[in-house]
């Protein structure tokens, strides 16, 4: 599994450690991923995703896991989050026929 964010794209960075003596040993810095179950009222189920704590407040932020995949353009979302996009899409547009 990726240590990446889906709406964010955050990963793993590389740094340095630095001593009190200024000399420098490498290190990873980790993104903070939560594994989170996020209800869409299209699909009527939880999704399960794997997201950063700030990617989780920019979909509270849009409205919910729905509202956030429908309004984002398409160019600025991961290839899951495409993937769950045309699935509550292709929900969407069953449901109002």
């Amino acid at each position: 599994m990726t240590k990446k964010c889906l709406v964010t794209e955050k990963g793993v960075m590389a740094g340095n450690n630095n001593c009190y003596s200024k000399k420098k040993s490498r290190r990873r810095f980790m993104p903070n991923l939560q594994s989170v179950a996020i209800y869409s009222e299209v699909l009527e189920a939880p999704v399960t995703v794997r997201i950063s704590s700030t990617g989780l407040r920019t979909i509270e932020k849009n409205g919910g896991l729905d509202l956030y995949l429908l309004n984002t353009q398409p160019s600025k979302l991961s290839k899951e989050c495409k993937e769950l996009r045309d699935r509550i899409a292709a929900a969407k547009a069953k449901k109002g026929a």
